[in-house]
Order: C-alpha cells, then sequence, then structure tokens
C-alpha cells in the first residue's frame, strides 16, 4: 500500500541526508578531480575527502572517484570539479559517465520500482570536453515499512540536465559537474500489509463455487446431448 503526506520522515536523522555517488571521468587525471560541497546553511567544502576513493583509469589519464558522505536537508549543491586542484589544467576535459547517485537506504524490495538510482548509465563521453554540466535534482523522501513494523528511508528523485560552455569578464570558467538539489516536502510511503482472512476466505468460496457452477453446466450440456442421442436413435428404430 502506497500513501503521501507532508512531513519530515526520518527525524533521527540529524537534519542529514547520506548520498553514494560512482563517476567516472576517462579525461581527466585523478589528482585533478575532487568534490566540493554547498549549501543554504553556510556549507563550503572544497576537496571533500572522508569516505570516498579514486581509482586512475586509461593508464592513468582518467578517473573514477567513489564517495559516500552527507549533506544536510535544505537546497544546496555538490560537484565534481577541479576547484581543489594545487595547479588548474589549461583544458579539463568533464566528459563523464555516472554508475551511481543515490540517496539514503538502498531499497530491494520486489514490486517498488521508483527512481532511486535515476542518472545510472548517463553518458556524457560525447559531449564538449570544456562544458559544464547541471543536473537539478528534486529529492522525494521515500519510507518503506514491512510487515514487522520496522522502517527503512531512502530517497527517490527525478532530474533535469543543461550543459554550456561558461565564460566571465575574465575568461571562460572552470568546467564542472554540478549537482543540484532540492528536497519535496511531499513524503512517499510503501507500507507491507498481509491480505486479511476473510479475503482469503472468500476467494476460495468464489474458486469452489465457480467450478460448481462450470461442473453443472457440463452436466447439463451433457444430460442434454445424451437425451437428444437416444431420440435420434429411437426415431431410427421406428
Amino acid at each position: 500500500v502506497n500513501e503521501l503526506y507532508v512531513d519530515d520522515p526520518d527525524k533521527d536523522s540529524g537534519g542529514k541526508i547520506e548520498v553514494n555517488l560512482n563517476i567516472s571521468l576517462p579525461n581527466l587525471h585523478c589528482e585533478l578531480v575532487g568534490l566540493d560541497i554547498q549549501d543554504e546553511m553556510g556549507r563550503h567544502e572544497v576537496g571533500h575527502i572522508d569516505n570516498s576513493m579514486k581509482i586512475p583509469l586509461n593508464n592513468g589519464d582518467g578517473c573514477r572517484f567513489e564517495g559516500h558522505f552527507s549533506i544536510n536537508k535544505v537546497p544546496g549543491n555538490f560537484h565534481v570539479s577541479t576547484h581543489s586542484a594545487t595547479a588548474q589544467p589549461q583544458n579539463p576535459d568533464m566528459t563523464h559517465i555516472i554508475h551511481k547517485l543515490s540517496f539514503g537506504d538502498k531499497l530491494q524490495v520486489q514490486n517498488i520500482h521508483g527512481a532511486f538510482n535515476a542518472l545510472e548509465g548517463a553518458d556524457k563521453l560525447s559531449s564538449n570536453p570544456l562544458a559544464s554540466h547541471d543536473y537539478i535534482l528534486k529529492i522525494v523522501p521515500t519510507v518503506y515499512e514491512d510487515m514487522s513494523g520496522k522502517q527503512r528511508y531512502s530517497y527517490q528523485y527525478t532530474v533535469a540536465n543543461k550543459e554550456y560552455v561558461a565564460y566571465s569578464h575574465t575568461g571562460r570558467i572552470i568546467p564542472a559537474i554540478w549537482f543540484r538539489y532540492d528536497l519535496s516536502p511531499i513524503t512517499v510511503k510503501y507500507t507491507e500489509r498481509r491480505q486479511p482472512l476473510y479475503r482469503f476466505i472468500t476467494s476460495i468460496c468464489a474458486i469452489i463455487g465457480g467450478t460448481f457452477t462450470v461442473a453443472g453446466i457440463l452436466d447439463s450440456c451433457i444430460f442434454t446431448a445424451s437425451e437428444a442421442w437416444k431420440k435420434i436413435q429411437l426415431g431410427k428404430m421406428q
């Protein structure tokens, strides 16, 4: 059973949302790749490194970034860029593939098909290497409650994106891959329930009743056909 309501379901989270990001940049060295986090509460973190890993690709010419971090439940952004590098490259190549971007607990529940990893497989390898990428996310809190009453908190999201080469009066702006997010006030809740006993009994009665009805119809047809055949045989004998 699913329902919608206005609330913050995970009040014990301390106002935080866990984020899992896995992205490959096949044409940017790992020493140049960094993660920056900003939000409307004043957080501004450049070069976040906790619970993150950078794996060289293409003989060191590229990089796969995997990070697990938390964001505040306020509008903000996190972005993959070269902003934290010691020296900025002349022509950073921001072409990329997103393997995973998810929020909160992982839900693997049959019959629930939501947008929990909507950016999985996003391929921007054919984009302009100097372009910035903006992914605009609308995050929707999602609760799953099993029959024991245990709740798991996850987040679905919708996404829109654009890419552009940005300039200012001083020249071209360093490109980045931006994930700008905002939270929806609407919560989606899935509750696992058993069917009541009376519905099971009703279904059994319906099956039994249907079986007897079909059997009665077949018996009537066979009897009618038998009587008709007998009359035909008597007619032949006379």
